[in-house]
């Protein structure tokens, strides 16, 4: 039963390994990806936006669909469909056709995440969270760590489908890892699916981001984009009325009544926003500015996943020392510099400078994540953890979204500004220097934590009193 416990979070971070090395993969490829398909890389937003989307509109009935046909069913289910969703992306020939094969990988994804998620709270003790938190996600921070090094050798040196197609293996071995070691988690009393909060809340989310997205891409003109953010606005709106009338909707927002889970999430999505971009401008400064192969930006950065997996054997140590308010809100600030820093690279900055500085701030980027992601669900009860996995899950990705819309916004603000038609270095500085500010802003958010926040999961009240 040790066994099973320890081994479990290690299978659900097998998935999370694909997931994530499919996304690096691909942050790295995009240049060549828009050369192949004849577009401008960031156009290419559009195809993370469909990805993200899907996760934002499915994941809030992920744990609807694990509470009634079982968590191991849909885990399975859900990496099948990515891996369907990876021989689309492989195939395709368009960029309409890019973007429906994301989006596919997107539905698999967001099941595949937050029920991998919610049978590890369901299966672990309080007091092991931030212990199976690390191991689920070491796994999964190796993924972007040979995502990119992968994605650019294979990129140079035969052609980019060749990076979906590596999924498929990958899945076969991660659905049979499920099967062998996962247990069918269900709950035989839920509740009967919010469909109108589904379709406000889907709907509402799609129409928002996407219309935030395509501002000045020319993809519709300005007043269908202008009906597109309203109709989200309005829709949202409207998914707030109705989640207050209802005893069991979609998104439970009246979760962030629980002031960790508010400060989590809220705190969360905000450093998200600027952490969210780095995979989008990293590779495009690069490669688009700085002239370097895809190997050579992928073999630069990986270093910032290399430094996230250093930081998953000393996170817990960390977090029992200072406690979980102290290192939010200076960790924020300190993660927020080194994210911002990137904006000071140049042809000339040595590489072993640009991967000692990604290496360092992909380990205080990672604490800040094994703090979010654990001090939000310190006091949800074990009954309403799937509404909160959910709800988290969605503000996480539409955080991403935001991110990259953000720092392809600003790019492109800045080539218009000094009236050029391709991107140069000068444009990535302005773009750093503002998801990082974005980023700071959550040590404010983190500051309304009380002293002893989170001590059951940590330990560090524990120790106080022990010494």
């Amino acid at each position: 039963m040790k066994f099973r416990s320890s081994i479990v979070p290690i299978v659900i971070g097998s998935s999370l390994f694909m997931e994530n090395m499919d996304s690096t993969v691909i942050a790295t490829s995009l240049p060549a990806i828009a050369a192949d398909l004849g577009l401008e890389p960031t156009i290419l937003k559009l195809a993370f936006t469909a990805y993200l989307l899907s996760l934002a509109v499915f994941i809030p009935i992920s744990g609807w669909c694990a509470d009634r046909l079982g968590a191991k069913n849909v885990f399975r289910a859900a990496i099948a469909v990515f891996t369907l969703g990876s021989i689309a992306c492989a195939m395709t020939d368009s960029l309409s056709g890019f973007i429906a094969a994301r989006a596919l990988q997107g539905v698999g994804g967001a099941m595949m995440t937050p029920v991998g998620r919610l049978v590890l709270l369901r299966a672990v003790p309080k007091s092991g969270f931030v212990t199976a938190m690390a191991y689920m996600t070491i796994p999964a921070m190796i993924g972007p760590m040979m995502g990119p090094p992968l994605g650019g050798f294979i990129t140079t040196y035969f052609h980019w489908r060749w990076i979906f197609w590596i999924n498929v293996p990958l899945g076969v071995i991660a659905i049979a890892l499920a099967s062998i070691f996962m247990t069918d988690i269900r709950d035989e009393e839920h509740a009967p699916l919010d469909i109108l909060g589904f379709a406000l809340s889907g709907i509402g989310l799609a129409t928002l981001i996407f219309g935030l997205t395509i501002i000045r891409r020319g993809v519709l003109p300005t007043f269908g984009v202008v009906a597109l953010i309203v109709t989200g606005i309005v829709l949202l709106f409207a998914y707030t009325r109705h989640a207050r009338r209802i005893a069991n909707p979609i998104l439970d927002l009246r979760l962030f009544a629980i002031p960790t889970f508010a400060t989590g999430v809220v705190g969360g999505s905000l450093f998200r926003i600027g952490v969210g971009a780095m995979p989008f401008l990293l590779p495009l400064m690069l490669q688009i500015g700085f002239g370097l192969t895809a190997l050579q930006s992928g073999s630069l950065t990986f270093a910032g996943a290399a430094g996230a997996l250093v930081m998953k054997f000393v996170g817990g140590p960390i977090l029992k020392r200072y406690g979980f308010r102290k290192v939010l809100v200076r960790n924020a600030l300190l993660s927020a510099a080194f994210l911002g820093s990137s904006a000071f690279f140049t042809a000339q900055t040595p590489h072993l400078v640009i991967l000692l500085v990604l290496l360092t701030s992909g380990f205080f980027r990672s604490l800040q994540f094994t703090a979010i992601n654990s001090i939000a669900y310190a006091d949800v009860l074990p009954a309403h953890m799937s509404r909160a996995t959910s709800l988290a899950s969605v503000a996480q990705q539409i955080a991403i979204s935001l991110g990259i819309a953000v720092a392809a916004g600003v790019l492109e603000i800045s080539e218009v500004v000094r009236g050029g038609d391709s991107l140069i270095p000068r444009d990535f500085v302005a773009a750093f220097v503002f998801i990082g500010l974005i980023s700071a802003t959550s040590s404010f958010i983190h500051k309304r934590l009380p002293e002893h926040a989170g001590e059951e999961l940590s330990g560090h009240g524990q120790r106080g009193q022990a010494g």
